[in-house]
């Protein structure tokens, strides 16, 4: 019998969802389902954090202001200021994303050289942004209403509705989500967790696990 020399490539997933829709919930269901999870938030907090690979070049554009005591993203005088005023958005992820893709990438070399068959990429941003699309074999989408993403934001991040509603405006809409998806899980106020378990585990199925 004839062994290949080279490894089979891992199937590579990308799974988004608006804030509050519960895709982190799906993406760590699907790493306990054998799966490889790259965590695109996970790594830009670690970027961003004290002493992280992007605070230098975040001092220098944005000055001591937005660095906190251990040396850290300010993270709520950030989201203030990114929130009104789009361009400096735009420079904070000019510094944070390409060390986001790069760090992605070595954690999804290091799996494939693990032998993982299936490597999950929690993306946030993923239908806002068009670099992944040609990096992906399919994507996820974890969908839920606005009203429903609002309620649970409010609740778990102690949120004023007003906020949450900024957030959800900058973020790409339902509509955009759903049409980059290969497969949606569908996750609203009457799927419990249960449910979304069940739903995640059907959906691993799909692609081998």
């Amino acid at each position: 019998m004839q062994v290949s020399e080279q490894k089979r490539r891992p199937i590579r997933l990308g799974l988004t969802g608006g804030i509050g829709s519960g895709k982190s919930s799906v993406g760590n269901f699907l790493a306990l389902q054998g799966a490889a999870l790259v965590d695109a938030d996970q790594i830009a907090r670690e970027v961003t954090g004290p002493d992280g690979a992007a605070m230098p070049a975040i001092r220098s554009a944005f000055g001591d202001t937005y660095v906190d005591a251990a040396g850290a993203l300010d993270r709520p005088r950030m989201r203030q200021l990114a929130f009104t005023h789009p361009e400096a958005r735009a420079q904070l992820e000019g510094i944070v994303h390409p060390l986001v893709s790069l760090h992605s990438d070595l954690k999804a070399q290091q799996a494939a050289e693990r032998g993982c068959a299936v490597i999950v990429f929690d993306i946030p941003l993923l239908a806002e942004s068009g670099r992944w699309a040609r990096r992906l074999d399919a994507v996820v989408v974890v969908d839920c209403s606005p009203e429903t993403q609002i309620e649970r934001v409010m609740r778990r991040n102690g949120l004023a509705r007003e906020v949450v509603q900024g957030i959800i405006a900058s973020q790409a809409t339902r509509h955009a989500r759903r049409a980059v998806a290969d497969v949606v899980i569908a996750n609203d106020v009457d799927c419990s967790l249960d449910e979304l378990h069940a739903r995640t585990r059907q959906t691993a199925l799909l692609f081998g696990l």
